[in-house]
């Protein structure tokens, strides 16, 4: 270590005397000066690494909070649909039954029939008709052959989107991306008559950015607004979403869920645990209510980890890479697939 000192002040009656009054640097300030440049290279090297460092890290050594980036430009996706036949309000995302949509069957009425279905009352009065003493035209009917038409429409579903906002998506143009995606598939909610909610995580915790609602340009504003940054608190983003979705069971019991999780599936946090292996416990509880999910990877570059995959195997979820989005891969892939076979 050594230290430098300043050197006499010249005479003079003048500020470069450093006469205090004058308003020049006095000997105290000086020697400041002279004291901070000639620091230790130690301390210069702490100085340099602490500046280098600025840009990624922040208080507690996480990720500094970046500024929101706007979403890129919104294209038409590909539907996702939750699996199986619901029963719930008309909508145009999955498969329901209901007394909308076209006949795909018949059945024994449980009630008063509002929809005959013909041939299934012939075929199931057609058996009976010597018993019955048919003996000329026509055909004789009993109550208990009378069939209801079953239809098959779409319903409306409630589409959560649980969205890493962390600083491993903090890139401006793969976050861009990933809000271009969201904002896309909002719009495709909003067209097929569905309540959507959004949850983010990031830093320390995760936040209902927006309980689940029917407008889609209050969601829109919220994703457009969130900024990146922070550690990755998979787990806590996942339980937060298992909460939201127990409680909207409860009011809207006949809504059936969609999760969308947008994520690269990285988890991280304090030191000393296993992030990844909470974040499946996690996941467990929502594949154990039988929550239909899928996971959209935002992992890129020529490396993949592959954790959003491993994530959307413990959520028993489609796994979906961002660009696989759009509905023009999708026919894209369709068409692959027909001009193989």
């Amino acid at each position: 270590m050594y230290k430098a000192t300043a050197p006499p002040p010249p005479p003079g009656p003048t500020g470069d005397g450093g006469d205090p009054d004058s308003g020049g640097p006095g000997p105290d300030d000086r020697h400041s000066r002279a004291k901070g440049d000639g620091s230790a290279p130690e301390d210069r090297h702490a100085r340099a690494k602490g500046d280098q460092g600025e840009a990624d890290q922040g208080e507690g050594g996480q990720a500094r909070e970046r500024t929101a980036v706007a979403p890129a430009d919104p294209f038409r996706t590909r539907r996702l649909e939750v699996p199986g036949i619901g029963g719930g309000v008309a909508g145009r995302r999955s498969r329901a039954r209901g007394d909308r949509g076209r006949v795909v069957g018949a059945t024994r009425p449980s009630g008063p029939v509002t929809r005959l279905h013909l041939t299934g009352t012939v075929l199931a009065a057609a058996p009976h008709q010597v018993a019955r003493g048919r003996s000329g035209p026509g055909l004789r009917i009993a109550r208990e052959d009378l069939r209801q038409s079953v239809l098959e429409g779409r319903e409306g579903n409630l589409v959560l989107f649980l969205v890493d906002a962390s600083g491993s998506m903090g890139a401006r143009s793969r976050m861009a991306a990933v809000k271009g995606a969201v904002l896309s598939l909002l719009l495709d909610a909003y067209q097929r008559r569905d309540k959507v909610g959004l949850v983010t995580f990031r830093g320390a915790d995760a936040e209902l950015a927006l309980p689940p609602t029917w407008s889609v340009e209050a969601a829109a504003a919220r994703l457009t607004a969130l900024p990146t940054g922070g550690r990755t608190p998979l787990a806590a983003g996942l339980l937060r979403a298992h909460e939201t979705l127990r409680v909207e069971r409860v009011r809207d019991p006949e809504r059936r869920p969609l999760l969308v999780v947008v994520t690269d599936g990285r988890a991280t946090g304090a030191r000393g645990g296993d992030h990844l292996a909470e974040a499946r416990r996690a996941a467990a509880l929502l594949a154990a209510d039988g929550t239909a999910a899928v996971v959209v990877d935002c992992e890129s570059g020529p490396v993949r980890l592959g954790l959003a995959g491993a994530l959307g195997t413990a959520l028993g979820a489609q796994t979906l890479r961002l660009e696989e989005l759009a509905a023009e891969s999708l026919a894209a892939t369709v068409r692959s697939v027909r001009e193989a076979a």
